[in-house]
């Protein structure tokens, strides 16, 4: 079978290019998602009673909400993914397709999922579907709400990516997420 070359080089372009998209991706989700690998974690780790969920609605977004309450010196909401180790590579960037509440959220990653303290970057949803672009060597490093005296992220990898939310008030939440990926 003769191929011409340029048949061949479009081939080899169409795989790079599907290759490398599908790499970038970190979480997409749809009516297909199992969140088994999804951990919700909240409050109640210290003994507050904030409540939160993440299912997938009609849509095929991912959908967390909840309901964050700040008796018993609570006030937080999460959900967690732990993956195999992403590598950055030449990305510069986490892009989020989301619609959030018009509330403040923050982005978490963890280069390694045991440590004990994540890189975070705080950003504001609109309350429409918006694509949020986190710059990897913004985020700092965090624990337990206190920054920490170390450099921002600068690593080749992570190994856990999260949500939270904790607006030091009472308040419902809501946020939609279409895809998480590398840019």
């Amino acid at each position: 079978m003769k191929v011409s070359l340029s048949k061949f080089i479009l081939f080899l372009f169409t795989f790079f290019s599907l290759n490398i998209h599908s790499q970038s991706k970190i979480y997409d989700f749809n009516n297909e998602s199992d969140l088994s690998g999804w951990m919700i974690v909240n409050d109640d780790v210290m003994g507050g009673v904030s409540r939160s969920n993440l299912k997938i609605d009609n849509n095929g977004n991912g959908f967390f909400y909840g309901q964050i309450s700040t008796a018993y010196n609570g006030g937080f909401a999460s959900v967690r993914y732990s993956l195999n180790r992403k590598y950055i590579k030449q990305h510069k960037n986490i892009k989020l397709r989301i619609k959030g509440d018009k509330k403040k959220y923050q982005l978490r990653i963890k280069t390694n999922r045991d440590d004990y303290y994540s890189y975070i970057l705080p950003f504001k949803t609109s309350g429409e579907w918006e694509t949020v672009s986190i710059p990897l060597k913004d985020m700092y490093p965090t624990f337990r709400g206190s920054k920490l005296n170390m450099e921002n992220f600068n690593d080749n990898y992570f190994e856990q990516i999260s949500f939270l939310i904790a607006n030091n008030r009472n308040e419902y939440f809501r946020l939609l997420i279409d895809s998480i990926s590398l840019e």
